[in-house]
């Protein structure tokens, strides 16, 4: 872990680490970090965005959302318009606005490796829900909340859902949520991926106890690095932002990264820097000191 930079208030510039070569790209995740707590994009940060790409500095959003949830940024993407989805597991094309992505990429966790997941989280987490995330489907059990208002394409328990004939087969599986009711959403985490092992990758971006699995070797990092090599982009090139513990890979990996001043202890702990919170704009503060650096 590296040491982290002071801790920021609305009124300061965010340290920033003395880098070794300039940024050519940069990774920031949407809720809790690019957007408000009322899921809006400011307008100074829709600003910073502009004046980065402008800059000749990329930008990707690197988020747990599903593709079908980008509608919120999909009119603020300059350049290459890509969008790294479902905590790496689909990289997006959103030129053309809602409801008009193409999947680039999809990095699918497997139907085995996915059912060998709920099999054992069930033994070492009694009363754990479920919910499959798919590239165009989304099905869940009848017993799983309605989080965010989803109307599902079907009910089932998990197992008829993963199986080779069930509904959505054809489809790639993105990821799989699972809800407890009762367990600290960090115990959660915790027993999950002792009980998991690496069968798959086990994270999470909720306050509550819902945690996203995906492929045993995805995650935003992972996704993200093959991007940057498709561009010749390195590491060192990259500055990340984050707040939950889906993106401490991303945040270790990139060259420069910030735990935003609202972020979960593990990412504070894995970032190089930190700035203010999503509240004030703290993704804008940087790149604006980022962009006046270069001049």
């Amino acid at each position: 872990m590296r040491e982290n930079g002071r801790v920021t208030s609305a009124t300061r510039q965010p340290e920033t680490p003395a880098p070794a070569l300039p940024p050519r790209l940069i990774a920031t995740d949407l809720d809790g970090t690019l957007l408000r707590d009322d899921k809006s994009v400011s307008p100074r940060t829709v600003a910073a965005l502009a004046a980065a790409e402008e800059a000749g500095i990329e930008v990707f959003f690197v988020t747990g959302r599903p593709a079908r949830w980008m509608d919120v940024v999909s009119e603020h993407v300059h350049g290459h318009g890509l969008a790294i989805c479902g905590n790496g597991a689909a990289v997006v094309d959103l030129h053309g606005g809602p409801g008009t992505h193409r999947f680039v990429k999809v990095r699918e966790l497997e139907r085995d490796n996915a059912l060998d997941a709920v099999r054992l989280l069930r033994g070492a987490a009694p009363g754990t829900m479920y919910a499959i995330e798919q590239t165009y489907g989304f099905y869940q059990e009848p017993a799983y909340p309605k989080m965010h208002m989803e109307v599902p394409d079907d009910l089932a328990p998990a197992e008829d859902l993963l199986a080779p004939e069930g509904p959505g087969s054809t489809e790639p599986v993105l990821k799989i949520l699972a809800f407890h009711p009762t367990l600290d959403p960090d115990a959660f985490l915790t027993l999950a991926r002792l009980a998991i092992g690496d069968r798959a990758n086990v994270t999470r971006s909720s306050p509550s106890a819902l945690l996203e699995i995906s492929g045993p070797d995805v995650s935003k990092a992972s996704t993200l690095a093959l991007c940057c090599a498709e561009r010749g982009i390195s590491h060192e090139e990259v500055v990340a932002f984050g707040d939950m513990p889906n993106d401490v890979e991303m945040l270790t990996w990139a060259g420069r990264s910030y735990a935003m001043g609202n972020a979960h202890p593990d990412v504070i702990a894995a970032a190089s820097g930190q700035t203010v919170a999503n509240n004030e704009d703290g993704v804008a503060v940087v790149i604006e000191q980022l962009i006046a650096e270069r001049r």
